[in-house]
This record gives structure tokens, sequence and C-alpha cells, in this order.
């Protein structure tokens, strides 16, 4: 009987055991290995995918006229006034040279932060006012005039101001020598006559610019702007 139940418990034994090793060497279907989290790599970091959308939006190029004011190839300076901002010029601006400066401002006129805006635009008009700036301005219109012509060209509506301000304090210089050029800008003038938002200035504009034209302009106008009255 005792013998009888010693190997009854030895067999028992011996299949618990084949149970177990079965256990242990067959992978059981319902129990997943646990996933592991891949490590970043150095590489990811590289990879445009990742960067942030901020960073991107903050490290893109600055604009031309930023880059050269950066540089100092703007001599002037805003200063913050209590009331309104003004320019401080680093040196008398009839002592500064229209070429490329004169341009440069006005390929700022484009820009539409601050203080890019203000000191475009108000360098434009300041150089402008200098003693013999007729003499330095004209040779420079075949350059200028495409410049101007992209600022009245664009889509933000205070961009467009500037650029035709601009447009009307030059020809307040340089009088009929505009008229040779006059016709590359009206096309974007006529555009914008069909916002009411900037009719009575345009037709202001154009008046000012016969007005410094003379004659001839009128009939350059109106090849353009066939609904133009003449003062």
């Amino acid at each position: 009987g005792s013998s009888a139940l010693r190997m009854s418990s030895g067999t028992h034994v011996k299949t618990e055991s084949a149970l177990q090793r079965n256990k242990a060497t067959s992978p059981l279907p319902c129990s997943p290995e646990p996933a592991v989290k891949p490590q970043p790599r150095p590489s990811d970091k590289l990879n445009p995918k990742t960067i942030d959308r901020y960073f991107a939006a903050n490290s893109r190029p600055p604009s031309a006229f930023a880059a050269v004011y950066a540089r100092g190839g703007v001599p002037c300076r805003l200063v913050h006034g209590s009331v309104k901002h003004r320019l401080q010029w680093e040196c008398l601006p009839e002592t500064v040279a229209f070429d490329p400066l004169l341009i440069t401002l006005a390929e700022g006129l484009r820009e539409t932060k601050h203080p890019y805006t203000f000191l475009s635009k108000e360098g434009f008009k300041e150089l402008l006012m200098v003693e013999g700036a007729t003499e330095k301005a004209v040779p420079l219109l075949p350059r200028l005039v495409p410049v101007l012509k992209a600022a009245l060209a664009h889509s933000d509506s205070e961009v467009f101001e500037r650029g035709l301000d601009a447009l009307v304090q030059l020809s307040a210089v340089v009088g009929p020598c505009l008229n040779d050029h006059l016709k590359h800008l009206l096309t974007n003038l006529s555009r914008r006559l069909m916002d009411k938002k900037f009719r009575e200035k345009i037709a202001v504009a154009l008046q000012t610019l016969e007005k410094h034209g003379g004659k001839a302009t009128v009939a350059i106008i109106k090849s353009k702007i066939p609904t133009y009255c003449s003062v």
C-alpha cells in the first residue's frame, strides 16, 4: 500500500513538473509582450517634422529691409515719444547718399511689423525733404518705380496706403520726370478705385500727380483711368 502511494505521488510530481516546463516553453497567446517605448534618436532632433511650429515661425530669415536695418544700413533710429514717434538720424540726412538708401526705404514700405513700418515711411518722407532731393531722386526713378509698384499691389491695405503716400511725396519732388514711369503705377490705383475705402484718397492723389506733373499727366492718367476728372 505504501509502495503504491509513493508511486502515485511520484507520478503526480512528474506530471506537474512537465506541465510547468510546457508553460515555460510555450508562449501564451492571450498575454502579449509588454510594449517597449523606443528611445528618441539624436537624428530625430534634426527632422523638420519634429520641430516646434512656433520655433520654426520665429526662425524665418528677416525681410530684406529688416536685414539691412540690422546691419546698420539705415542710418536712423526710432525715438518713442509720449504723443508720437520720431526719427533720429545718425548723421544729417543731407549728407546721406540716396543710392541705395531711398530705394531701401521704399522697399521697407511693404513691411507689416513695427518699427519697420514707421522707419520706412518716415525715413522715405524725410529723405525727400532734404535740399537737392530732386537731383538725387530723378536718376533713381527706373529702380524706384518698380518698388513703389510692388507696395501699391500689396494685399495689405496699410501697405497700399504707405505706397500711395510715398508716390505723392515723390511726385512733389521729381515733378514731370515721373510721367515717363506713371503708367506702371496707375494700373494698381485703378484696381483700388473699386474699393470705396480708397476711392477719395486715390482721387486726391491723382489730382496731386497732375498738379506736379503738368498737362501731360492728364492724358497719361486717363489712358489708364478713363473716369478721372481733371482739376
